[in-house]
């Protein structure tokens, strides 16, 4: 997930209104290209959650044992790998940052053929090693897209659309994660195959067939590109941000490296421990569980429409802060309730973490000048917080599944906190600010990374949720 804002001309800067926060008609193909990607890695978490329960069932796997496919996806792949994209990234472009992702993305899910294939042949224990295997591959992967994809959906168009480009391209994520579940609970735990891993063959083949088809894509695409400098002239002609500072003295990333470590652990162990929450306070089978779990997720897609649709008018710290009040109030109940009431209120809770992601991200890379795309692989490093979180797996197996959600209360808090403290510091302005105007050099779009700067007078709008 690099940041900042490419530096085009805006024929709607100035103007305002909902346009204005959309990418310009020349860059429609790269954003739903690049938007593309979010569908990918949400498809592939959705199944993730569900293949837990499916280990637990076909390889005798107690709930701690299977959380190690999270601990692979988020420790190897996220905290360990979102650096090496970075730097890939740094010295390289997006598009070839993002071809590369897309590689590993679909090597990993091939091999999940041959490891299912010949998981009959060995203990359940070797089979699992191979999953795992398999499953950082793809980590690895997915953190390379992230860590471009997120930061590029930014570029496309004014500073002021930023965090509502994000909001809406992070929704066909919610989209694959809705789907994601929906297929597995139909092929995974029913039918003749329910107690086999075939169906994991055949599901995980169409993975890595559709990135294949969408590297392909991106080879046969020519990207915008923007430079480090391009993004520095543009910091200093706003006269905003602490670029001059060395990367590690700037807070914002900082502080949002902590909220998005907190806000992705919750909402993984949300989902990875979803179906025993519902099998044991519900008292839903594990089809049944698997489906309310994609309506969950379902929840969580239509709460990112609608955070997109309130970001064209209101305050993304706020609206953050707001939801992350909310989330807290909510997993208090989770963690405390039985029955319908507490299965309620946890598919709610994925309502309310919606916004959380790409406002977090945006916040903690925003006005940072030739920082932004190192900020971007700090707050992509946050996603690890799924590895970190997961241990509470211990106390489900221990005190029960309702009770872990407890640990989840203190990191909504946090992540209300640093919301609100940025809106405060900034003005407390319910609405996004009035836009300026600034004279730029223009930064063209240029294929492989070589960037050229003709001097050219241009309008940028500026970010909503910065004050000046």
């Amino acid at each position: 997930m690099a940041g900042g804002a490419i530096i085009m001309p805006s024929r709607n800067a100035g103007k305002g209104g909902f346009r204005s926060l959309l990418p310009q008609r020349e860059h429609v193909w790269p954003f739903a290209l690049v938007s593309s990607l979010f569908f990918l890695w949400g498809f592939a978490y959705g199944l993730l959650d569900v293949l837990n329960k499916k280990f637990q069932n076909n390889l005798e796997l107690t709930k701690l044992e299977s959380t190690g496919l999270q601990v692979m996806y988020f420790g190897l792949g996220y905290f360990a790998f979102s650096p090496v994209a970075a730097e890939v990234m740094r010295r390289t472009s997006y598009k070839k940052t993002i071809i590369m992702g897309l590689a590993l993305y679909s090597i990993g899910a091939v091999f999940f053929w041959p490891v299912a294939k010949f998981s009959g042949q060995t203990t359940h224990k070797a089979a699992f090693g191979g999953f795992l295997v398999c499953t950082g591959v793809i980590a690895c992967g997915l953190a390379t897209l992230e860590v471009s994809a997120n930061s590029y959906i930014t570029l496309l168009g004014n500073r002021s659309g930023a965090a509502f480009r994000l909001q809406f391209a992070q929704s066909w994520n919610g989209i694959a994660s809705f789907v994601g579940p929906l297929i597995a609970s139909k092929y995974f735990f029913s039918g003749e195959h329910a107690d086999s891993l075939t169906t994991v063959q055949f599901v995980y083949l169409a993975v890595a067939l559709m990135g294949a088809c969408v590297a392909v894509l991106f080879i046969v695409t020519r990207l915008p590109e923007v430079s480090e400098d391009a993004l520095q002239a543009e910091l200093e002609a706003t006269e905003g941000g602490e670029a001059d500072k060395v990367f590690w003295a700037n807070k914002r990333p900082i502080f949002g490296f902590i909220a998005q470590f907190m806000y992705v652990g919750s909402q993984v162990a949300n989902g990875a421990l979803f179906i025993n929450y519902a099998h044991e306070v519900y008292g839903a089978d594990d089809s049944k569980a698997s489906q309310l779990l994609s309506a969950a997720l379902g929840i969580f897609t239509a709460g990112r429409f609608i955070g997109s649709a309130l970001l064209t008018v209101a305050s993304a710290p706020l609206l953050l802060g707001i939801f992350g009040v909310a989330a807290a109030v909510l997993q208090v109940a989770v963690s405390t309730s039985r029955g319908t009431g507490g299965l309620a209120c946890l598919m709610l809770t994925f309502f309310f973490m919606s916004i959380m992601y790409p406002i977090i991200f945006v916040l903690g890379t925003s006005n940072l000048g030739r920082h932004t795309r190192r900020a971007a692989g700090l707050l992509v490093m946050g996603v690890a917080g799924g590895a970190v979180y997961l241990p509470r797996a211990a106390i489900a197996d221990a005190r029960g599944t309702h009770v872990s959600f407890a640990i989840n209360i203190p990191s909504f808090v946090y992540i209300a906190a640093f919301a609100l403290a940025i809106w405060f510091k900034e003005g407390m302005n319910f609405r996004k600010a009035a836009d300026i105007n600034v004279d730029l050099p223009r930064t063209e779009s240029i294929e492989d990374g070589v960037v050229k700067s003709p001097a050219d007078k241009i309008e940028i709008e500026e970010i909503d949720y910065v004050h000046r």
